[in-house]
């Protein structure tokens, strides 16, 4: 058998070994629509209409992001972000995409049309007061109304009711979901370039009760302080030598000792990484960057609300879900990152198993599903090619921790756990780093977004060409200021930025691309026309790219 052959067989056993998880691994949990849902009605409309209707996949590809397509002329590399060498159990190796765009023949030609498209004529039709009502409406509770009669089984139905809000970010509805802040990723993910977002946490049932199995506040604090420990530690700390902040946990109720005291008592710290979870869950052990079976993560993206607390909108352009389905050994794992590798190398197309009902499950034992706005603004589920969007993301790059950006990324302790804010956060370093790291991405970035298409932080952080290293270093740890003052939009900016999204929005243009952008993209190549970037000559391909940060700097003493 020739090695082509035995390459192409090994990525085709991967995708059937997909299947197999699809139908073995255990069901997410779903809990009852909240009581506080509108009754309903008659005129209601089918948030499964556009899934049903779709009939063909037009990019195949889609699971690689616009932002590939950027051009780093003249050493500009927001890539290292994403592309960096193996850390933690993380073995995918892809610092090579910042020398070498490696891309199949179909997808060199840039797909994301949206990115080359001047909508300011769109954007200056609507009306200030227009986009603030327009954002300010909730669109959850009548999505969930929608669902509530509709017989398909879905990967996730909404069951959180965000109106009754959050108790030290534990979810008041009862509903298990648990909210945490975190430092936003560079740079699509800051406010200045098109959108506030949050995310919550949500473990199994059993790693939310005492060893009885009855319901524990107390246990569900510590299991979650275990895997923040588990997962938001830099790989270059030991189990034995980990140490985290944490919210107050009772260890008498765990029968653990934390913080390594000797005594059971009140814990601020955890010292060293436990053995297994608590409670219930006592059989789970803990283990460094693997997220339990049956953790599920919610993303809510949103609009910015400039008179809003935190930004945040009320209005949801994404409700975005996943959930771990299987555990992969540290074998197991390798035989994934070794068949990526393989698909990538014979140009295959990227398989997931799973339906736009089902969600897409990739060669990791993660799930992803969403809905998203409809012309009318409605929630409604996202197409299958619509949620192939977010898979490039969350299979197999480098910098992911067990394929995920933000509880790595949480700020330690009882600070950390409550909605999404910026407030008092400052611009720490990626751990290993001594740089902070939103002064980092603009040193090599050379712009305040991949696209070098944010105006407005050129002009303020690039005066004249060269950036303000003084003025940006205002909201390192010592320094007076937060990262609200470099990534948060003026009010003009966040209204404009808004109005470009509507207009994506009721032209429903997402498998064009997502980003709102208020003229085209400058730096974004409509076809890739060479194997080489140019990074490596110019010396600047970079291998330290980390999700994790060095918090230390701005940690309260426990």
């Amino acid at each position: 058998m020739s090695q082509r052959w035995r390459l192409a067989l090994l990525a085709v056993a991967a995708a059937v070994a997909v299947l197999v998880w699809t139908e073995q691994a255990p069901q997410p949990e779903s809990n009852p629509t909240p009581a506080s849902d509108p009754p309903r009605s008659a005129a209601l409309y089918d948030p499964l209409a556009a899934a049903r209707a779709e009939t063909r996949i037009g990019n195949v590809e889609a699971g690689i992001p616009a932002q590939c397509y950027t051009d780093p002329a003249e050493g500009h590399n927001p890539c290292w972000v994403c592309h960096t060498g193996a850390n933690g159990r993380n073995r995918t190796d892809d610092l090579d995409r910042q020398r070498h765009y490696r891309f199949t023949t179909r997808a060199r030609h840039n797909p994301w049309d949206n990115l080359f498209v001047d909508r300011r004529a769109g954007i200056d039709a609507i009306g200030d007061d227009e986009i603030l009502a327009y954002i300010r409406q909730d669109n959850v509770a009548a999505l969930r109304t929608a669902l509530r009669d509709v017989p398909q089984k879905l990967a996730w139905r909404p069951d959180l009711d965000y109106t009754q809000g959050f108790d030290d970010g534990f979810a008041r509805d009862g509903s298990g979901w648990r909210a945490f802040r975190y430092k936003p990723v560079p740079a699509a993910f800051w406010p200045t370039n098109g959108a506030t977002d949050d995310v919550l946490v949500r473990l199994p049932e059993r790693f939310r009760q005492e060893a009885g199995h009855q319901p524990s506040r107390m246990i569900y604090r510590i299991n979650l302080a275990l895997l923040e420990a588990a997962i938001a530690i830099a790989d270059s700390v030991a189990d034995a030598e980990l140490t985290l902040p944490t919210e107050p946990l009772d260890e008498t109720v765990a029968g653990l000792d934390l913080d390594g005291d000797g005594t059971l008592g009140t814990a601020l710290m955890i010292r060293g990484l436990p053995s297994h979870y608590a409670g219930a869950a006592a059989d789970a052990p803990v283990r460094r960057y693997d997220y339990p079976v049956g953790t599920e993560f919610l993303h809510g993206v949103r609009y910015i609300d400039p008179d809003a607390p935190d930004l945040l909108s009320r209005r949801f352009k994404e409700l975005r879900y996943a959930v771990k389905r299987a555990h992969l050994d540290d074998a197991a794992l390798q035989r994934r990152v070794d068949a990526d590798a393989v698909t990538q190398q014979i140009g295959a197309i990227p398989r997931y198993a799973g339906t736009a009902l089902t969600g897409q499950t990739n060669d990791y034992a993660w799930r992803l599903f969403g809905y998203i706005e409809d012309a009318q603004g409605r929630l409604r589920l996202q197409t299958r090619e619509e949620q192939l969007y977010c898979m490039g993301c969350h299979t197999g790059i480098g910098v992911t921790v067990d394929q995920t950006f933000s509880l790595p990324r949480k700020l330690p302790g009882a600070a950390g756990w409550g909605l999404q804010t910026l407030a008092g956060m400052q611009d720490v370093p990626q751990a290993g780093s001594k740089t902070p790291e939103i002064l980092q991405f603009l040193q090599r970035a050379g712009a305040g977004d991949e696209f070098r298409a944010n105006d407005e932080m050129l002009q303020r952080f690039f005066p004249d060409g060269t950036l303000d290293e003084t003025l940006v270093r205002r909201a390192a740890p010592g320094g007076p200021d937060d990262i609200r003052s470099l990534i948060v939009p003026s009010r003009a900016r966040a209204l404009a930025l808004n109005k470009a999204y509507m207009v994506l929005v009721r032209e429903q243009s997402y498998r064009l691309g997502r980003t709102p952008l208020l003229q085209p993209a400058p730096a974004a190549l409509r076809q890739i026309e060479r194997d080489d970037t140019g990074l490596e000559a110019s010396g600047k391909v970079y291998d330290d790219g980390r999700l994790w940060l060095d918090w230390a700097s701005t940690r309260p003493a426990p």
